[in-house]
């Protein structure tokens, strides 16, 4: 595991003898970023204003005012992973059980210090914050995988399903095509002249409906094929993100022409070309404007933009790219069900839902990611990042990893509370 970064996290140490404070800063500045208040009301003001800094709390509990014990409760109520310390006499012993009830701290501390015992103390306690949120943030990620993997095993056996099937409804359609083509030739050699019938308009319309609907489907079938299909290093090629873009604008001009949506775009030259499965490629953008244009209304606009990312190690550099929009946006609460198959972003129940869902595993197969941000009356965001050289391991090794990453730094937090004398306090994960 990597060396423990202690320096990102403050202490912040409340006690109402400015003397005190004093001594604290001049001993413990050089080792720790410090922050100090002499009363537990500016002490949790100040708390408040930097809750993303500080990892630990260190209070006496008799001062003027608010107790030290409850200014331990308030903290921990509103960030129930931060390191909480007493500081109180060897008298005061019925302040440290209530501190314990109510604060749940981590450790008390007598009076006076022992500074070489104060400073392993701090610094305990602050990696042990830092091993909390980084377990923490593994286990999110752990679970948001999981959350993803389960889509992917239902929406792979759908694509799988509809590759089965595919071959087997395409012939169907294809005889159906075919008959409704040789519908205006058979009348023709009947010598029957569509224009006197009683309503030629409805038996053209009919046709061309038909004929529409067929395609519509056909087009699902094969968009349900993509999902299934895993991208071959065989078919990958190196292309240029601008170029692709153009290709799809020059496609979709019609239909962003017909809703007067605009589209600016901020691509620099110097973006890096990606390994990509060219034709897999062309189609995630297709899918990811055309469900934009279908979504969005009239006059809206569309920003395309794209950049490096150097990151410095062997796996390579990567291209994030961003597509967002000015339109409606979305309660946050639906923001989960966007790359369901059946969720429909707008109101055209004659639209199928499945553009997203093919997105999402177009991005997935090329082991790239793509996320979302909406916010209601402010407009959507996708952000898709690839890297620049392609990805063809098997994304089960991948999650093998990370599930080790997982475990190793649960078992490197649990050695260090167990070589730490102290009281410990274990909340629900913050998710």
């Amino acid at each position: 595991m990597d060396k423990i970064n202690l320096e990102r996290y403050a202490i912040l140490y409340v006690y109402d003898e400015e003397k005190s404070l004093k001594i604290f800063r001049r001993v413990f500045k050089d080792q720790f970023k410090i922050y100090t208040a002499a009363n537990a009301e500016e002490g949790f003001q100040l708390f408040k204003d930097h809750k993303n800094e500080i990892g630990l709390l260190i209070t006496d509990q008799r001062m003027p005012g608010e107790k030290g014990v409850r200014l331990l409760e308030k903290v921990r109520r509103t960030q129930p992973r931060v390191i909480r310390i007493l500081v109180t006499a060897y008298t005061d012993l019925d302040a440290a059980i209530d501190a314990v009830n109510s604060g749940a701290i981590y450790k008390y501390i007598n009076k006076p210090w022992n500074l070489s015992e104060l400073k392993l103390t701090l610094k305990q306690g602050l990696e042990l914050f830092a091993l909390q949120k980084e377990r923490d943030r593994l286990m999110q990620e752990k679970l948001s995988i999981l959350h993803n993997m389960v889509i992917t095993d239902r929406v792979i056996n759908l694509g799988m399903l509809a590759a089965g099937l595919g071959h087997y409804v395409r012939n169907s359609f294809v005889a159906v095509r075919t008959f409704l083509d040789l519908v205006p030739v058979r009348l023709k050699e009947e010598k029957v002249d569509l224009n006197e019938l009683s309503n030629p308009k409805f038996w053209k319309d009919f046709y061309t409906h038909v004929q529409n609907q067929i395609c519509r489907v056909l087009k699902l079938l094969d968009d349900l094929g993509i999902v299934s299909e895993i991208a071959s290093p065989s078919n990958q090629e190196s292309l240029h993100f601008n170029d692709v873009i153009e290709a799809t604008l020059e496609n979709l001009y019609g239909d962003l022409r017909k809703k007067e949506i605009n589209v600016t775009k901020k691509i620099p030259e110097n973006l890096a070309p990606l390994v990509v499965d060219k034709a897999k490629f062309h189609r995630l953008f297709d899918l990811l404007i055309k469900d934009e244009i279908i979504y969005l209304s009239e006059g809206s606009e569309i920003s395309i933009s794209a950049r490096n990312i150097r990151t410095g190690n062997e796996d390579g550099d990567k291209v994030e790219i961003e597509i967002s929009d000015n339109g409606p946006g979305l309660p946050e609460d639906e923001l989960s069900s966007l790359f369901d198959p059946f969720y429909l972003r707008s109101e055209d129940l004659e639209e199928f839902g499945i553009n997203l869902m093919t997105c999402y595993f177009i991005v997935y197969h090329h082991g790239g990611k793509i996320e979302v941000e909406s916010k209601e009356d402010r407009g959507t965001k996708f952000t898709l990042t690839f890297e620049t050289q392609g990805k063809t391991e098997d994304p089960q090794e991948d999650e093998r990893e990370f599930l080790s990453e997982v475990l190793m730094n649960e078992k490197c937090g649990r050695k260090c509370w167990h070589n730490i004398d102290a009281f410990r306090f274990f909340y629900p994960l913050e998710l």
